[in-house]
């Protein structure tokens, strides 16, 4: 049993990582099945593995893309983005904002940080205004900073 009061996950870069990593797994396998047996033979055993480590670092850049998200707990706020993931108290958040022309919800901390939440982006439209307002809601009702959360100031 979790206690996540609210979670959001954009479904437009869900679906576009699936797309690309797909492709490229077709594409490689297809250009793989091309070669013939002298040309699969003339890669190294280095290159071959040069090759599977770079294809590696493309799909879990891919599958990383897929899956961030912000989740919001009765005690704390985590944010998944791409490279690096964040877990921060209530207290820590000061603000949430998300103006029109923002390309994704921006978060400052109690330091005076700004961090993206590239879980909630404009590409998804009003999905993201509405997961933007609830996530407000839910920050106010928690104790999140002072009365500048709003999702558009």
């Amino acid at each position: 049993m979790t206690d996540r009061l609210f979670t959001f996950h954009p479904r437009s870069v869900a679906i576009m990582a699936a797309v690309m990593g797909f492709s490229l797994i077709a594409l490689f396998g297809v250009i793989w099945t091309q070669f013939d047996a002298g040309t699969k033979e003339s890669f190294s055993w280095f290159q071959r593995l040069t090759l599977l480590a770079f294809f590696g670092a493309i799909l879990w850049i891919l599958y990383r893309m897929a899956t961030v998200r912000v989740s919001a707990y009765a005690d704390r706020l985590r944010v998944r983005n791409v490279f690096k993931s964040y877990t921060l108290p209530w207290s820590d958040v000061r603000a949430l904002r998300f103006r029109s022309g923002d390309a994704w919800l921006q978060l400052f901390d109690a330091d005076g940080n700004r961090i993206g939440i590239l879980a909630v982006q404009a590409a998804e439209g009003r999905r993201a205004s509405t997961a933007a307002k609830e996530l407000a809601a839910v920050a106010r009702a928690h104790g999140a900073g002072p009365s500048q959360l709003t999702p558009e100031n």
